[in-house]
């Protein structure tokens, strides 16, 4: 075999091998040996990972002083990581999403679950928006740009780098427009039947949340002629797609002012804007004010922040998912269904069911499960990493 011109990093005897063989794709620090030659690689350099045998597994980028030490880019350790590659990866997370969708309005990249690691890229017709989590992406910025503008015909590449995992790598949080012209005002996008408006420049994460079209489809399908809560809306998420469905009405919950008001602007677009209300403030203070109140609803839905965002966070997390299925169960009618979200990759579903079944039983109300989703497939998942499967949702049947 060739010798890889490329430096070497080596796992520790005792590392197991075995998870890159099968298909995980990264390594920690901490299972590497770390020697000085290792430890002199520049954060993000190419390298080829070996197992303790010598035999090598894969080639990826390594940056050793953080948390994760390798990113596998590629199991095939001699494979040629040049444009032609970012460009056959790209290519073939289009394609899927091409299958997918009749619109350009999806996730584009979904990190490792496009074979990309760091790398998220959502879709708004001709305007992209990038998301570069990982300290390899940053260098090869204008590379990514220029492949995704001739793939896609995009006209605006946007570049948001103000997520959690750039923090964790060392990256700055910055933002920038790398080609076109950043809009002035929030883009409109259907989904679900809904109209929604994404503002992609100073709204949360890339602007809007693609992962949850199938579990708006699911409440859409449940609306007509219901009374709908959507609690932390956003941008209307549940509550539009409900109106859309058929909703008797929507109330819209959430602490952001300039979300409600595109919430309103979106049901407005629909020709629903009679039909929705908005009504800012902390979730948890608004539920527990409404248990006053003689307001009552067919459909509630939780979509929260990820409250146990690592595994550190996880016992205060599930305690927070519980609290916001005992608050929002005594305000479903009787019969009414409870939609509960979480977007936290540390809480499995099994601990995740589990603390929203403690919360409605704790309201007293007798549930029965009638759904679970998961974020739609232009978040494809990789098996071994739970985090590209952070989504899920579950419905609940509250019985009379």
């Amino acid at each position: 075999m060739t010798a890889s011109p490329f430096p070497v990093l080596r796992l520790k005897p005792k590392a197991d091998a075995r998870r890159i063989r099968h298909g995980h794709p990264f390594v920690w620090s901490d299972e590497l040996v770390l020697d000085r030659r290792a430890r002199g690689l520049a954060p993000g350099a190419i390298a080829v990972l070996e197992d303790g045998e010598r035999q090598p597994l894969a080639i990826g980028t390594a940056s050793v002083e953080a948390k994760i030490g390798f990113r596998v880019l590629d199991r095939d350790p001699g494979a040629t990581l040049d444009g032609d590659w970012l460009r056959a990866r790209l290519s073939a997370a289009l394609a899927l999403r091409a299958r997918l969708f009749d619109a350009p309005f999806y996730r584009l990249v979904h990190a490792e679950g496009d074979a990309l690691p760091g790398l998220i890229v959502d879709r708004f017709g001709d305007v992209l928006v990038l998301q570069p989590n990982a300290i390899w992406l940053e260098e090869r910025l204008d590379e990514i740009t220029a492949i995704l503008t001739d793939l896609t015909g995009a006209t605006t590449v946007i570049k948001n780098g103000q997520s959690r995992a750039r923090a964790q790598e060392g990256l700055p949080e910055e933002s920038a427009t790398l080609t076109g012209t950043a809009p002035d005002a929030a883009l409109p996008v259907q989904m679900t039947g809904a109209t929604y408006l994404a503002d992609v420049t100073g709204g949360q994460k890339t602007g809007l949340f693609y992962d949850q079209r199938p579990n708006h489809a699911f409440v859409a399908g449940l609306a007509r002629g219901a009374r709908v809560l959507d609690v932390f809306a956003h941008v209307g998420g549940f509550g539009l797609a409900a109106l859309a469905g058929g909703a008797e009405s929507a109330l819209a919950v959430d602490a952001s002012a300039p979300a409600l008001a595109l919430a309103e602007q979106g049901a407005a677009a629909m020709g629903q804007g009679a039909r929705f209300e908005t009504r800012q403030g902390d979730a948890f203070a608004v539920l527990e004010a409404m248990a006053e109140e003689p307001a009552r609803f067919d459909i509630v839905i939780a979509d929260p922040p990820a409250f146990a965002p690592s595994k550190s966070a996880l016992t205060q997390g599930l305690r927070a998912y519980e609290r916001i299925a005992r608050l929002a169960a005594p305000l479903v009618a009787p019969g009414g269904t409870l939609v509960l979200c979480s977007c936290s990759h540390a809480a499995d579903l099994g601990k995740f069911r589990a603390a929203c079944l403690r919360g409605i039983g704790r309201a007293g109300r007798d549930p029965r499960l009638i759904y679970t989703g998961f974020a739609g497939p232009d978040h494809p998942q990789h098996p071994a990493l739970t985090e590209t499967g952070y989504l899920k949702a579950l419905a609940f049947r509250l019985l009379p």
